[in-house]
């Protein structure tokens, strides 16, 4: 299942997904358990960057299609990780077109009198989900979603690429774009870090 062509280091994390992914193809549901509870922030941290409050069920509409395209998934745990936040961005896109709305719209409104409080209030202080929903609606469409793949999703840049349908060269540089804007509203260096462990942690 996995391919030992070149050197690379996996995490302890990556081997027990990837075994994981094993089982549950085999019909283990305590390894489905295991592969759902490790990609799951992930993914929900991406949906609430891209359709906000309806994240939770347009996660769980993606995961009734990872559950049963399961047995047909060939690869390790960094190809798991981008082929279900694949289906992620497809079921996203899918309800924003039924709800009439493009991606670029997905979260909550923000009125230039907030982004301006945002901005002066963010640094040193606890960072919530709204806060970094509504940060990540504040980027360009294709910037927020290289950020959210890239740093809430964890997928390197082929992967992102992959998912996204574009050049890793694009995705480095809309990433790097993304990153720098999202540094000027929180003020602070250490951006990608807080934004992903807020919109990826559980609730």
């Amino acid at each position: 299942m996995r391919k030992t062509g070149r050197a690379q280091r996996v995490s302890p994390d990556d081997l027990a997904l990837g075994a994981a992914v094993a089982r549950a193809q085999d019909g283990d549901e305590a390894a489905f358990t295991v592969l759902y509870r490790s990609v799951q922030p992930g993914l929900l941290g991406y949906l609430r960057g891209t359709v906000a409050e309806r994240a939770e069920d347009v996660a769980a509409a993606a995961w009734r299609e990872i559950a049963r395209e399961l047995p047909r998934f060939r690869g390790d745990a960094h190809g798991f990780r981008g082929w279900t936040a694949g289906i992620a961005r497809r079921h996203a896109r899918g309800h924003l077109r039924r709800r009439g709305a493009s991606p670029r719209s997905a979260g909550s409104p923000l009125t230039p009198q907030a982004g301006e409080h945002i901005a002066y209030t963010l640094p040193g202080a606890a960072l919530s989900a709204a806060t970094a929903q509504t940060l990540i609606t504040r980027l360009p469409r294709a910037q927020a979603e290289a950020v959210l793949l890239r740093h809430v999703v964890r997928l390197d840049e082929a992967a992102v690429a992959r998912v996204m349908g574009r050049p890793s060269a694009v995705i480095r540089v809309l990433a790097r774009r993304g990153v720098r804007n999202l540094a000027r509203l929180l003020g602070t260096d250490d951006v990608t870090h807080e934004v992903a462990r807020t919109l990826g942690e559980p609730r």
